[in-house]
């Protein structure tokens, strides 16, 4: 009985790997993508002010609320902020990039 139950999971752990995300989040990526959209106003690393006072730095957002409450947004398109932000939208995995990337700041 304990080697069909064995077998068994032997055989179903490939099949249920291959049901995982095919791109996990990459901090590099996101990273990229806070180059291009965001370093005109926010700090977009550990140590540097903001280019626009007003746009906070990436690294404090985790401060003010957990970056994963951005994710939503991020998605659908974010309309608010500080006030010359403009508008845009991320597809799911560049919102999972961009997540990782904030998240790797708060160390």
């Amino acid at each position: 009985m304990r080697y069909s139950i064995h077998l068994a999971l032997a055989l179903c752990l490939p099949a249920l790997a291959s049901l995982a995300p095919a791109h996990a989040a990459s901090v590099r990526q996101g990273q990229q993508l806070a180059r291009t959209y965001c370093v005109k106003c926010h700090a977009i690393d550990k140590a540097s002010p903001s280019p626009l006072s007003v746009a906070p730095p990436f690294r404090d957002l985790h401060k003010r609320y957990p970056v994963e409450d951005l994710e939503e947004s991020l998605a659908e398109g974010i309309m608010t902020g500080h006030p010359s932000m403009p508008q845009f939208r991320f597809d799911a995995d560049q919102v999972a990039d961009f997540i990782a990337f904030l998240k790797s700041l708060e160390r």
